[in-house]
């Protein structure tokens, strides 16, 4: 299958109202308002956190291991809790990519990073690319005024070309939730769960944007 070329975006919000369409409207206004903010490679909107809880499945931390060698960081092989996270976000200039920075500050190991880039894609849909040309679709909706997020296939992009990874071979269904809780705070639940292996992957914590004083 053939890449498309999709336009560039000032902010996640451009992005996910292109997606959205009517809906974002529908989203709690703190949600509408964080993700508005414009994006530039020096002007990062900033967050930090504490997932409560970070785990992986024996099947999860295989799979994790492996994944280092392509998508270092994407897949975290262990389980920890009270985990301190930061998190960037910025673009560049006519760059059509998001582009996300994360930290996880595990207690005894280095910190681990993960970085992705969102691009438009379909209807309804963004591409989210994790390293070495991999990546998903994401389906974007709203439910009770908060943001929802669930992956819709994983592919290899080469050249010009995009490959379908099959599901048997992912890492399985990933559901990401971004609920409000008041202004400025915000909670993140991540669940990856494979149609073989079960519960693979799970995240969750409380986060708040850095402001400057």
């Amino acid at each position: 299958m053939v890449k498309e070329n999709k336009k560039a975006f000032k902010s996640e919000g451009e992005l996910f109202r292109s997606a959205l369409r009517e809906e974002w409207f529908k989203l709690h206004p703190e949600i509408r308002k964080r993700f508005d903010k414009k994006l530039s490679r020096g002007n990062a909107v900033k967050y930090c956190g504490v997932m409560d809880e970070i785990y992986c499945s024996f099947w999860g931390k295989i799979l994790g291991y492996l994944s280092k060698i392509f998508i270092k960081g994407a897949l975290i092989p262990y389980t920890a809790f009270n985990v301190p996270v930061d998190v960037e976000v910025y673009s560049q200039e006519n760059c059509r990519y998001i582009i996300k920075n994360r930290i996880y500050n595990l207690p005894g190991r280095e910190p681990q990073l993960f970085n992705s880039r969102t691009q438009e894609c379909d209807k309804g849909e963004v591409l989210e690319y994790v390293g070495f040309g991999i990546g998903m679709k994401m389906l974007i909706f709203e439910k009770n005024s908060n943001l929802h997020f669930k992956s819709n296939g994983y592919f290899w992009d080469v050249g010009l070309f995009r490959i379908p990874i099959p599901n048997i071979l992912s890492p399985g269904v990933i559901y990401l939730m971004h609920i409000n809780e008041g202004e400025n705070k915000f909670r993140i639940r991540i669940d990856i769960n494979h149609k073989i292996f079960g519960k693979m992957f799970v995240q969750e914590g409380v986060f708040y944007e850095k402001r400057s004083p």
